[in-house]
């Protein structure tokens, strides 16, 4: 929902550099539900990131524009910000931070944000590219690569800080993204070979030994979009993907990944992982229907499998209930099946 200048104004942090915006919006998401799992009890949790943000543009004349854009991520039944993989309260803006320019030539960006291949890969997940066990994105979709290996506190798997962005103009259905990051040293243990020199894997903290970078393609051409996309992180671990949708009816929408990741850089072994998920969505008047089935393959492991199944049901434009239920199976020898279960209400602003 778009709000009005003195709605940001309320906001005493961001009302000095409001005023001078030529358009500025707060948006977001907050999405809660109750949660099972194998093994677990029954708790409160989501299945999206809720989300809190803020962008705008100023206009600079002869076709120039500026624009930011900060986003928060939160927890929805303690209010804190959002919990990352390690336990730790991840950064205020995890979503993004990235003020650039805009123009014929594209966009320029700089700061944290999504790579391109996340930005790319996440709109032919049957599951909206959520976070939830009952999608793929996280996991499958990207087969099991991180963004951000050496995070201390496991910032984000999906995301490059201290990074510029290129986003191409759209010609004739093509458009290019493209981002690459600084190494940043951090004072870690140095690199050597295939870890460092106290142990065989890279550590968390440990020095970057390549500026990571990343590199996208989408093509949309009516009812059909495709993508293909290449990234390596800090440790150089490589991943490509490559992905298709297609509209069948107005009602039905295929889609498919295919991702294969390199750890050889980093791995003795299980170095190299194959991944690949089809999915579907139906829609039914107010009703959608989510449906995916996939596997990941790693050198010298058992496969892992998921089969996902999802409703949507639509209160509005802008608030939905859902339901999920997924399998996991592979996972690992103390517990090879999963299954998930989870039922709430998601509603943007």
């Amino acid at each position: 929902m778009k709000h009005s200048l003195m709605a940001v104004a309320l906001f005493g942090a961001f009302a000095g550099a409001a005023h001078a915006q030529t358009a500025v919006q707060i948006y977001g998401t907050i999405d809660a539900g109750v949660i099972k799992r194998s093994g677990q009890t029954l708790n409160i949790g989501k299945r999206a990131s809720n989300t809190l943000g803020f962008k705008g543009t100023e206009d600079l004349g002869n076709g120039l524009k500026a624009l930011f854009q900060l986003e928060m991520r939160y927890e929805p039944d303690t209010g804190t910000n959002e919990i990352g993989g390690t336990g730790s309260q991840r950064p205020l803006f995890q979503g993004q931070s990235r003020v650039g320019l805009q123009g014929d030539f594209g966009i320029v960006r700089i700061g944290r944000g999504l790579t391109p291949l996340h930005e790319t890969v996440g709109a032919f997940d049957p599951f909206h590219a959520s976070p939830s066990p009952a999608g793929f994105w996280t996991d499958l979709t990207v087969a099991g690569y991180t963004s951000q290996p050496l995070d201390v506190l496991g910032y984000s798997n999906n995301r490059f800080s201290n990074a510029a962005w290129y986003n191409s103009p759209i010609i004739s259905g093509f458009q290019l993204n493209t981002a690459i990051a600084t190494k940043e040293s951090g004072g870690g243990p140095a690199v050597v070979g295939r870890g460092t020199v106290t142990n065989p894997q890279y550590p968390t903290g440990a020095e970057a030994s390549a500026n990571p970078f990343s590199i996208s393609g989408t093509y949309n051409n009516g009812p059909a979009a495709f993508m293909a996309a290449y990234e390596r992180n800090a440790i150089e671990s490589k991943v490509w993907s490559v992905g298709a949708s297609f509209a069948a009816t107005p009602e039905l929408k295929l889609m498919g990944t295919y991702s294969e990741q390199d750890q050889e850089h980093n791995r003795i072994a299980n170095a190299n992982t194959k991944a690949w998920v089809l999915g579907a969505n139906y829609t039914m008047g107010p009703g959608k229907v989510l449906a995916g089935y996939g596997q990941k393959d790693v050198d010298g492991l058992q496969k892992v499998k998921q089969l996902s199944l999802g409703y949507e049901y639509s209160l509005s434009k802008r608030t939905y209930l859902y339901v999920d239920a997924s399998r996991k199976k592979g996972i690992n020898a103390l517990q090879s099946t999963v299954n998930h279960y989870d039922v709430g209400v998601n509603h943007s602003f």
